[in-house]
């Protein structure tokens, strides 16, 4: 009870500042921009920070599954080197994740009608784009007039005009845990975790940097780590080089079809797919990311053939972390990338995999099809155990071949898209969608999707309520509507069978995933929203319940939300059976037994001149893991992130971003997690011994 007096009194002074924020600030917007135009408005909201915006966004969206760092770093990217909205092509404008395929169409069809812009403010002009998607294209665009094709230039000028970028960061942490400085029976390496970016970038044309990551407890400079960081990165791209609209050298995630056969590339959640429905353009990004999963190494390229016709091949060695069976074949490929200790540095680089394919596509007035194909293999054989259920179709071998076929159509009102997929398993899965835009204010969206429970690749990241491209036969209706300028109200109903026992069950389930959202926006300079989510899946259900208010002017911004969640286990097949039909691992918990909690959370963020500040506050108690609660916090340049909290306790943290000079940039963040309701924190090496968690992170960029 000693905490609830400061708590209560701290969280009295944020309501208050953020209230009279909410009351006072519309007040004083309303009576400023009345003598501004439209467009000095238009450059008024724009110049805030992108993030803001994507923030409100998250609001939106179920980010729990989503790679956020690869995601926030290539919107970081395209803000950083932002593209002359006149001659940006359809496939540069299909890299923001919020604008549909009809809306890039409705775009390129203005600009050529009316060959060009003279301002951002004529997209007002097309109906189909939101004063919201106005506003977060302002960050990534600009407007200039059309200059002729210029040549590929010479390698004397990209010497000469390139730009160069170099990053540090460090992460300090103010606690010890379980497995620090104890050598052989702990972790190596010392508890910092740090790393290093360099870029050499030509506009649009040439690409090259590196990586180097070092995670906390893995060694420096030291046994396999002899060249310094345990992860590194190399990669090189040149496009538009004549017909060569792509080269990557290198380290690189690629993007075909719909992903039913290979997309190592990030992905979004339900809600994404009312905007992201119908890209299916072959994508080739280098990977500057620090993620050590989820990339190739070698070399892709694309090239036209024929105007519309685009011809991708791809090429891939890399060494891969496993554990091996008793047999010595592979039965886990290990994605976490952490080499902390002598177990976990047995695993690195025991395996190979080599990779070779290649996509086709054609695109015509809106048509578009494709075709995607690949072989790999493994320096040891695949053998997963196969004793459980749902582990009963696992690929297993040393070589694995799959091809598919997308297809589409867009237009103004429709836009349709599908992929059909088989390979060497035999068997086939399937994803088919469309959308109908009714008016300029409400559209309707469906998603047809057949995943046998035999079919598998061993890269694809589609469209699924399960965690894999397998044994999955769903429908999903979503409809956006605005019934106002001011309004907009998404909602989708996502059903889903699955024929075979997945992890924790021992019987074919189903899923439910219901959603509303309703955001309202009173003025340009606040936001008001609230979201609603129903999750029944396997006889477990959760309620997610949302609400917030933003506001955001020249130099202040203000968020303050309210979440709750409510958790109710069944009793429908639970626990795990094996291929005898016990079920060694049953649940341990109660049937029907359940849980609850909230989350108050408050963001304030200040500019003024060179100085950011952005600050954040929450209070959370739920009553087990099972009803934690998910929520956004500030965080330097590529590591936004999304938290996840548990039991009782605050979470606080500060972000200062200084702009010294337009060369140098210097961010730092103190985050700090107080737990009432434990007295030690994590398990196993990773145990902190007390209820106390802060953290420093300190990024210095460089460029020139």
């Amino acid at each position: 009870m000693k905490y609830w007096q400061p708590i209560i009194r701290f969280l009295l002074k944020l309501f208050l500042i953020g209230s009279s924020q909410l009351f006072y600030v519309p007040i004083v917007c309303a009576q400023d921009s009345s003598s501004l135009s439209e467009e000095d408005r238009e450059k008024h909201v724009s110049s805030q920070s992108w993030q803001e915006y994507l923030m409100e966004l998250s609001e939106m969206e179920d980010f729990e599954q989503t790679a956020w760092e690869d995601y926030e770093e290539e919107l970081e990217e395209l803000a950083q080197h932002p593209l002359n909205l006149n001659t940006a092509t359809r496939e540069e404008m299909e890299h923001l994740p919020f604008l549909t395929p009809s809306q890039v169409e409705d775009i390129q069809a203005y600009l050529h009608r009316y060959h060009g812009m003279k301002t951002m403010a004529e997209l007002a002009l097309i109906p189909s784009i939101s004063w919201y998607q106005r506003q977060l294209m302002n960050s990534f665009f600009y407007i200039a007039d059309e200059t002729p094709r210029q040549q590929f230039p010479s390698l004397k000028n990209i010497l000469k005009y390139g730009k160069h970028e170099v990053m540090g960061m460090v992460k300090v942490p103010f606690y010890e845990r379980k497995g620090d400085g104890k050598g052989a029976d702990g972790y190596l390496g010392y508890k910092y975790r740090h790393g290093v970016r360099y870029q050499f970038r030509y506009g649009d044309y040439v690409k090259m940097g590196f990586v180097g990551a070092q995670d906390a407890g893995e060694p420096f400079g030291s046994g396999r780590n002899n060249l310094g960081y345990d992860f590194y990165s190399f990669y090189l791209q040149v496009r538009k080089l004549g017909r060569w609209k792509n080269v990557t050298l290198g380290r690189y995630r690629l993007h075909e079809g719909m992903g039913l056969i290979f997309n190592n590339d990030f992905s979004f959640g339900k809600l994404s797919v009312l905007s992201s429905l119908g890209r299916t353009t072959s994508q080739i990004k280098v990977h500057s990311s620090r993620s050590s999963a989820n990339y190739l190494q070698g070399a892709a390229a694309t090239y036209t053939l024929l105007k519309g016709l685009d011809l991708t091949g791809f090429l891939s060695y890399r060494k891969i972390d496993a554990t091996l069976s008793d047999e010595g074949g592979i039965k886990t490929i290990l994605k976490t990338g952490l080499h902390r200790t002598r177990k976990e540095i047995a695993k690195q680089d025991i395996a190979s995999n080599t990779l070779m394919g290649g996509n086709i596509n054609y695109r015509h007035q809106g048509w578009h099809i494709g075709a995607t194909g690949f072989y790999t293999s493994f320096s040891l054989p695949l053998m997963p155990e196969k004793v459980q259920l749902y582990k009963r179709f696992a690929p297993e071998g040393d070589a694995f071949w799959n091809v598919s076929v997308d297809y589409g159509y867009i237009s103004h009102r429709w836009t349709i898209g599908g992929e059909t997929a088989t390979g060497d398993c035999g068997a086939v899965a399937t994803l088919n969608a469309a959308s109908y835009l009714v008016s300029d204010h409400f559209s309707l969206t469906a998603v047809q999707r057949f995943y046998s429970a035999r079919y598998y690749s061993l890269f694809s990241n589609s469209f699924a309520e399960g965690s894999s491209v397998q044994d999955e036969n769903g429908v999903y209706v979503g409809a956006t509507w605005s019934p106002g300028s001011r309004w907009t109200l998404t909602a989708y109903s996502d059903f889903a069978y699955f024929a075979w026992p997945k992890y924790h069950t021992r019987q074919s389930t189903q899923s439910w995933d219901h959603l509303l959202n309703i955001l309202y926006l009173p003025a340009r300079s606040w936001t008001l929203g609230a979201r609603v989510r129903y999750k029944e899946k396997a006889g477990n259900a959760t309620g997610r319940l949302r609400f917030y208010a933003s506001v955001t002017t020249k130099n202040w911004s203000s968020k303050t939300s309210v979440d709750y969640t409510k958790y109710r286990e069944g009793n429908a097949g639970s626990g795990t059976q094996n291929a005898s039909g016990s079920t060694p691992n049953a649940s341990s918990s109660t049937p029907n037994a359940s849980s609850s909690g909230y989350l108050l959370n408050e963001n304030l963020g200040y500019h003024w001149r060179w100085l950011r500040l952005q600050g954040s506050f929450g209070y959370f108690h739920t009553q087990d893991f099972a009803s934690r609660i998910y929520v956004y916090e500030p965080g330097l340049l590529y590591q936004m992130s999304f938290g996840s909290y548990y039991g009782e306790g605050i979470r606080y943290a500060l972000v200062a971003r200084s702009e010294i000079s337009h060369h140098l940039l210097v961010i730092a963040k103190l985050g700090c997690t107080d737990y009432f309701d434990r007295n030690h924190i994590s398990s196993g090496k990773q145990e902190i011994a007390g209820s106390h968690q802060m953290d420093l992170e300190v990024q210095v960029k460089w460029k020139w």
